[in-house]
């Protein structure tokens, strides 16, 4: 058998879920911007990183394409839509000035977060790298 309460004690009571509510509320609204930066992050670091597989992939045409570094950065910056290209740093390299065999494209971007976290950077730099063999225009048969 269910026991009723006093008409005081149910008094009392009403407004708890509005307090315990009002002391959560910090937290959450914390937990929601950490949970928005995270996928801020996320978003951006697969964006620079598909900035230099893109450039590594025209890089990789060729020996003409390999020593282009101006057509490589605009190859990376195909894909970089939603990112600032005044922010975006992309550098191409290749083992040889004659017929080089691989060329390595870095793309660099620097982010921000929301809001200023204790203890995590509140600024941090997204780098990627990516190497990619150069195929000949060619082929050669052996």
């Amino acid at each position: 058998m269910r026991r009723l309460l006093p008409s005081a004690s149910r008094r009392a009571r009403r407004g708890v879920a509005a307090v315990e509510f009002a002391v959560l509320l910090p937290f959450l609204c914390f937990a929601f911007v950490v949970t928005v930066d995270f996928c801020r992050v996320f978003y951006y670091s697969i964006t620079v990183s598909n900035c230099a597989r893109n450039g590594a992939l025209y890089g990789s045409a060729d020996g003409a394409h390999a020593l282009d570094t101006s057509g490589i950065r605009a190859a990376a910056e195909k894909d970089a839509s939603s990112l600032d290209l005044q922010k975006l740093n992309v550098a191409s390299s290749t083992n040889g000035s004659g017929v080089p065999t691989y060329v390595d494209v870095t793309v660099t971007y620097p982010f921000t977060t929301i809001t200023r976290y204790p203890g995590v950077a509140g600024e941090m730099i997204l780098r990627r790298t990516v190497r990619m063999q150069v195929v000949p225009a060619t082929p050669t048969f052996n």
